[in-house]
């Protein structure tokens, strides 16, 4: 009996670091197994559609598949990469030659603001009067201004290269998809037993509800987002637009952009097309966040502002710009397991 008994322990021991060190082992992947899984669970009726129309072929579907992920999540971040290598140095060139020969005079429809206007314009005036409070002023803000702009250079070749893995690994998940969740049936059915039905209808209809959420919310905000920065002749429309998309899962993500070009467009003398990206990013942009997610989310369960926000921050440090979107969703499946379990325990 002690014999048995210690066999047992040396095989479940055996088995934690066998575990333990695969673990370890693809670690660095995790980020990108977990959201390949997500998206090709997500996207699964999609590739069922090609394998139909490709005559049963998996691996030709699969290969289809992925390069669809490839034009989708790639592809838009390279651009974007080509185009902030491009537009930054064009940026600071702007920057040095605006206060090169001092803080320009604030416009002329500044002082009409009310309220504030007096103030601002006042306060414009003095700082355009005095170059060593500018210089202090500047001082003060580049070198933060510059570590971001290092930041997000690296956050974006890293994620160019985090959703290249993601679609390399997805064609396996696309291709062995079926048997890969018929093991995991099995398993799940000598952990959970009866309720691994249950349990696996509240994982998927949360991963569906919060993935077509996050990337329709974005895409819709993304794509009138350039169109409002195109028609109002905002620099830089596609980038921006790419960013809106990005920013959209975090609350009130989007309005940074469009505030910000709102002021520029203000600051360049042109305040009728400074109005416009102000009210068309507030009713349009801001306000798709208001009527498409909700829609897109019916069959999931949205989360509280606060968890949706750790998400999207714990994400980004726990797994790097892919965790942008797999911090919500990991978030969201945690949050309605919980729940779930909450009130059944209640019902008992």
């Amino acid at each position: 009996m002690a014999e048995k008994r210690i066999e047992q322990i040396i095989q479940i021991s055996a088995i934690v670091v066998l575990v333990i060190g695969c673990l370890m082992v693809l670690r660095p992947f995790l980020a990108a197994i977990l959201s390949a899984a997500i998206l090709c669970f997500s996207t699964w009726p999609v590739y069922e559609w090609f394998e139909r129309n490709l005559r049963g072929q998996r691996w030709l579907a699969a290969l289809v598949m992925t390069l669809l992920l490839i034009l989708v999540l790639v592809l838009p971040l390279v651009i974007v990469a080509l185009t902030y290598a491009d537009k930054i140095p064009h940026l600071v060139e702007f920057v040095r030659d605006t206060f090169a020969g001092g803080l320009p005079g604030p416009p002329s429809w500044v002082a009409s603001i009310p309220l504030v206007g007096d103030s601002l314009d006042s306060g414009w005036r003095e700082l355009a009067g005095n170059q060593a409070k500018l210089a202090e002023l500047l001082k003060r803000f580049l070198q933060p201004a510059r570590e971001v702009l290092v930041y997000v250079s690296i956050l974006i070749g890293q994620g160019t290269l985090q959703f290249t893995l993601i679609a390399f690994v997805g064609y396996f998940f696309y291709r062995d998809g079926v048997v890969l969740v018929g093991a995991l049936h099995n398993a799940l059915r000598r952990l959970a037993g009866e309720h691994t039905g249950r349990l696996l209808e509240i994982v998927g209809g949360t991963i569906n509800g919060v993935v077509y959420g996050i990337v329709g919310t974005g895409i819709a905000q993304g794509v009138a987002a350039v169109m409002g920065y195109l028609i109002a002749g905002v620099p830089g429309a596609l980038m921006l637009g790419f960013v809106t998309c990005f920013l959209s899962i975090v609350p009130a993500g989007p309005a940074l952009i469009w505030v910000g070009a709102a002021g520029w467009l203000a600051y360049q003398d042109r305040p009728g097309w400074a109005v416009f990206m102000a009210i068309w990013g507030f009713f349009v942009i801001s306000g798709i966040d208001n009527v498409v997610k909700p829609l897109l989310i019916s069959r999931g369960s949205s989360l509280p502002f606060i968890l949706v926000l750790l998400g999207v921050l714990g994400g980004v440090l726990a797994f790097g710009f892919v965790g942008i979107f797999l911090g919500p969703v990991l978030l969201a499946v945690g949050f309605n397991l919980v729940r779930n379990w909450a009130q059944a325990k209640g019902q008992a």
